[in-house]
């Protein structure tokens, strides 16, 4: 069969031979497409689910989020999901698709002024965080962390690899790593305060009154000044 009849045999949950439904010339029928009342797998399918899983994780957090529920998000049938990730994990670690370019984070923070760094830094942040489709990936990872240790490890080990390393070899200054895990930690205290439990007037106050604030603190972290 082709890919597109394994895709379709995927979502009516049918295999190719007639034992499973499939009529004399190898086509599922159309009465067992109908009862299934989902689309076929296509070339946006992939996409449709990863966007699902992301508003799912991001709603309930891992542990509350099955594959069941993203493929109802999606309008898919859950053996289509299966069939493109596998497991939940493979499923979350697919959706962890941040909106930057982790490795290009220190470049952009550390390329002007020394003296700027923090200012920068939480610029980038709020841009990032102010956009809904960016803000729905990070709290989908915050959520995820917070409820499956598991996942926290993941989590821990893509931070260290791919934000806080990159940083921390941008910094010449004592204890770079540690410097830039603190800043981590302050970014990570704004998005609980601001976006996830909505503290006031954190929650309400406008992005630029809050870079003077902010920046003076993440430039003392990062450079010591």
């Amino acid at each position: 069969m082709s890919g597109q009849s394994e895709a379709n045999g995927a979502v009516t949950g049918h295999g190719a031979g007639n034992g499973d439904g499939d009529g004399a010339d190898g086509q599922i029928p159309a009465t067992a497409r109908k009862k299934a009342g989902r689309r076929p797998g296509g070339a946006d399918t992939r996409q449709e689910i990863l966007a699902a899983a992301r508003t799912e994780f991001a709603a309930h957090g891992y542990e509350n989020t099955s594959m069941r529920a993203v493929a109802r998000a999606a309008e898919v049938n859950s053996a289509l999901v299966h069939h493109y990730f596998g497991t939940k994990d493979q499923l979350f670690l697919a959706a962890l698709d941040f909106p930057f370019q982790p490795r290009e984070l220190a470049a952009q923070v550390l390329g002007g002024d020394r003296d700027r760094v923090g200012e920068r830094l939480i610029r980038f942040l709020l841009a990032m965080l102010e956009d809904p489709a960016g803000r729905e990936r990070v709290l989908a990872v915050l959520r995820a962390a917070a409820t499956n240790e598991k996942l926290a490890r993941l989590l821990r080990g893509f931070m260290a690899r791919e934000v806080v390393g990159p940083l921390a070899a941008a910094l010449d200054v004592p204890q770079p790593e540690l410097r830039a895990e603190l800043a981590m930690t302050q970014a990570v205290g704004l998005i609980m305060g601001r976006y996830v439990i909505g503290v006031e007037p954190l929650a309400s106050t406008p992005a630029e009154e809050l870079v003077p604030l902010l920046a003076p603190t993440l430039q003392r972290y990062l450079t010591g000044d």
